[in-house]
């Protein structure tokens, strides 16, 4: 069975459920669940990478890649 099988049987199991109590659970098991994968996705960097990081903030300064604090609020307010 593909997962996107399993998900609508899980889909179908869950609309079936009256006890809230039982939801309630569900939901804080998938807060839970979510919190530890995005902490094994986060990896420590580097000192290297970080060195490679600031080195590469200091060109874009020297060569006037930068975008002003002012301006940057500026343009986000027009996405709005």
């Amino acid at each position: 069975m593909n997962i996107q099988a399993r998900k609508l049987l899980l889909i179908e199991e869950f609309l079936r459920i009256s006890d809230e109590s039982i939801i309630e659970r569900l939901e804080s098991l998938i807060k839970v669940e979510k919190k530890k994968h995005i902490s094994r996705e986060i990896k420590p960097m580097s000192l290297t990478e970080l060195h490679e990081m600031i080195d590469q903030a200091k060109f874009d300064k020297e060569n006037g890649r930068v975008v002003l604090h002012q301006d940057l609020k500026r343009k986000v307010k027009s996405w709005k």
